[in-house]
């Protein structure tokens, strides 16, 4: 690889920052100067509203600045636009974000060399459907999830698979997550882990009322569909964002998108090592 002094490069990097981290901001300012001082231009598109309709620039790359909740943000704008996205670990777990601040400058030196890999994940796509015709699309990289909005009730909802009914959930709530995702909400409610290169749907009751408290493992092109019953108002959650009421007749309908997020890899992905770690297993 060339010497990151002698590295040049034309690439507009669209720039993703969490908003409240103190420590951020001064990382942001690093990668300001070190793009710009290797010929490139940092355009800022957004902290915690990320409008994804907010700029139509080409970017050669997302560098996210966060955890791996920034990076849930980044997956929103980049995907949509096929941009490979590269994260800067400054959370905690970081399952998505392979760079750390101290080897931040030599990371993209290698970006600008072209020695990464892409990782390519599937990701969902969400469409909630009103009873009085209003419609509302989402992506989605972890999870959608139809929930109880107040505690001590339970939510009815409606089933169906692959335009099939299969039953009436009462539980606090269905969650509906990708590979990427069953290490996330999924895991903590008991779902099963899926190694994140597969194309799946898992379907997971949230804390069921009922007899049948497993989830379901799908092929990607087995729609869900979800519709809330009678009883309390819930609310759709995409990512653990945006907090939606929907009510009865309100359908959410959720598929595998055709798009997917790219995410930058320096490194060969191991996903069983990294679970390893992040959970710190020991050996037997």
């Amino acid at each position: 690889m060339p010497s990151p002094e002698s590295l040049v490069t034309t690439e507009r990097v669209a720039l993703v920052v969490h908003p409240s981290r103190p420590d951020a901001k001064a990382v942001a300012a690093r990668v300001r100067e070190w793009w710009e001082s290797h010929g490139g231009l940092v355009v800022d598109v957004g902290g915690d509203e990320l409008d994804i309709d907010g700029s139509t620039e080409s970017f050669g790359f997302v560098i996210s600045l966060g955890g791996d909740g920034t990076m849930l943000r980044a997956v929103r704008f980049a995907a949509p636009r096929g941009i490979p996205i590269a994260g800067v670990n400054l959370g905690g777990l970081g399952y998505l974000t392979e760079i750390q601040p101290s080897g931040m400058e030599e990371a993209f030196a290698r970006l600008v060399a072209g020695e990464f890999e892409i990782d390519e994940r599937m990701i969902l796509d969400v469409r909630l459907a009103r009873s009085d015709g209003a419609q509302e699309r989402h992506l989605a990289l972890n999870d959608a999830v139809i929930e109880r909005n107040r505690p001590g009730r339970t939510v009815r909802v409606g089933v169906s698979i692959a335009d099939m009914p299969f039953l009436s959930s009462v539980a606090d709530g269905v969650l509906v997550a990708t590979p990427t995702g069953s290490t996330a909400y999924n895991l903590s409610v008991r779902g099963p882990i899926l190694s994140p290169t597969l194309r799946a749907l898992i379907l997971t009751p949230i804390s069921p009322h009922m007899l049948f408290d497993r989830s379901l493992v799908l092929d990607p092109h087995e729609e869900i569909r979800l519709e809330v019953l009678e009883g309390p108002a819930a609310v759709l959650v995409i990512d653990g964002f945006f907090p939606t009421p929907v009510g009865p007749e309100d359908v959410v309908v959720i598929a595998a998108a055709e798009q997917s997020a790219r995410f930058v890899r320096l490194a060969t992905p191991h996903f069983h090592a990294i679970l390893r770690a992040k959970f710190g297993l020991a050996d037997r």
